[in-house]
């Protein structure tokens, strides 16, 4: 296993921007993915929020560069695609920082932007360019933008770009730039048959990588769960957690926008100021919630889980889960918001009875239960579920081996 970034044969002015930036060592993610992508293999990785992905797929990409210096001004030689703008503005400010010591010229071009803008920018020599789909199709019609010149495609938060409608025009942009080397393609998930679908027609051959928080990292996250009676409970259990003095920037997560809208009706009613984030917002709306949140002025937020992909907020205390996912690796990608940079935070979720048996299989996929806790005052008074586990059938013995053990 590689322990430092030293080990993975960077060159020096990226060493000294990782150190700069404070990484003190690979997460599991950089560790498998970097060596697998500076020697030129696709990759397809799995991993979910905070375990260092975009770093994972930066530092190989700017490497190439470096290796492979351009001999003359011209259009971009690496193509990262995202399917939001917040988080296609934040992986070109890491890229920025990782090649700060470096001439590499990095772009976004992403809706929201005014098309002079983009115009003075496509007309300067590019190195890496990060794009939402939609917003550089257009360009690529308008003969604005050139693909033939790209070397590396890549592919980050791949699954959500499905559930917002983007494969067709990401199979558009994979042939427009069908003279490229090199795919990488990161995804929270690779379960599912629309990654699949992606992956066979992007990829060749690829290494397969998947990585989940450490064990250490999420030590940093001290987990627990409240048992609720009904919906009542469940929101004097929660004005509980929200009212607490270590409650200080907060995320809400919900499974459906029927269930947000009616919590933020529920807050309201409380006089708790929340925000929210939900599917199919306008970017405007989309773009105002996350400034509110992330400056303070609110210091909770609602989200439903696609609507909260790829945003990157610091300093999130507490992750509430107020309706638990509908699957074990999707809670881990939520309560990896928080206990970030090194920090400490806390993941709360909100337990029905119905709830106890997916409760019960996020402890087994984890590989450590998640601790129950009660409020004194508040204490359920249903009894917790019990759940059997199911033992594995023997298979019967094939004949042979049957009669030789009775002979025996």
């Amino acid at each position: 296993m590689v322990r430092t970034f030293s080990e993975l044969d960077l060159d020096v002015d990226l060493l000294a921007a990782i150190e700069t930036k404070g990484y003190s060592r690979p997460t599991e993610i950089q560790a498998k993915a970097i060596p697998a992508a500076m020697d030129g293999l696709d990759v397809l990785a799995s991993a979910p929020t905070g375990t260092g992905k975009t770093a994972a797929f930066l530092l190989p990409t700017l490497q190439h560069l470096i290796d492979f210096p351009r001999r003359k001004p011209g259009p971009a030689r690496v193509l990262i695609l995202t399917p939001t703008r917040e988080l296609a503005i934040q992986i070109a400010d890491e890229a920025r920082e990782l090649a700060a010591n470096t001439d590499l010229k990095v772009f976004t071009i992403t809706g929201g932007i005014s098309y002079d803008e983009h115009a003075e920018i496509l007309g300067k020599t590019q190195d890496l360019v990060v794009a939402t789909p939609g917003r550089l199709m257009e360009y690529i019609n308008a003969e604005r933008f050139d693909c033939r010149a790209i070397e590396c495609l890549v592919l980050d938060e791949a699954d959500r770009m499905l559930d917002m409608g983007f494969g067709p025009i990401v199979d558009k942009l994979s042939h427009e730039c069908r003279w490229r080397r090199q795919t990488l393609l990161f995804s929270a998930t690779l379960e599912g048959k629309g990654v699949h679908g992606f992956t066979e027609d992007l990829l060749n051959e690829p290494e397969r990588i998947e990585a989940s928080p450490s064990r250490r990292e999420r030590k940093k996250i001290h987990q627990w769960y409240y048992r609720c009676d009904d919906m009542d409970h469940k929101i004097q259990l929660l004005e509980h957690v929200l009212k607490s003095d270590e409650s200080e920037r907060t995320i809400i997560f919900l499974k459906t926008r029927e269930r947000l809208a009616e919590l933020r009706e529920k807050l309201d009613s409380m006089q708790i100021p929340c925000c929210w984030l939900q599917g199919e917002m306008a970017q405007s709306a989309r773009n105002n919630t996350i400034e509110r949140f992330k400056s303070g002025k609110v210091n909770i937020m609602l989200a439903t889980d696609v609507a909260a992909r790829g945003i990157d907020i610091p300093d999130i205390s507490h992750v509430i889960n107020f309706d638990l996912p509908r699957t074990a690796d999707v809670y881990l990608h939520r309560i990896g918001r928080t206990a970030r940079a090194g920090k400490k935070g806390s993941a709360v979720s909100l337990v029905e009875a119905h709830d106890q048996a997916m409760m019960e299989r996020i402890g087994r996929y984890m590989k450590e239960p998640v601790k129950e806790r009660f409020v004194e005052e508040m204490k359920p008074k249903h009894k917790k579920p019990a759940f059997a586990v199911k033992k594995k059938k023997k298979k019967p013995m094939p004949g042979a081996a049957r009669k030789a053990k009775k002979s025996s």
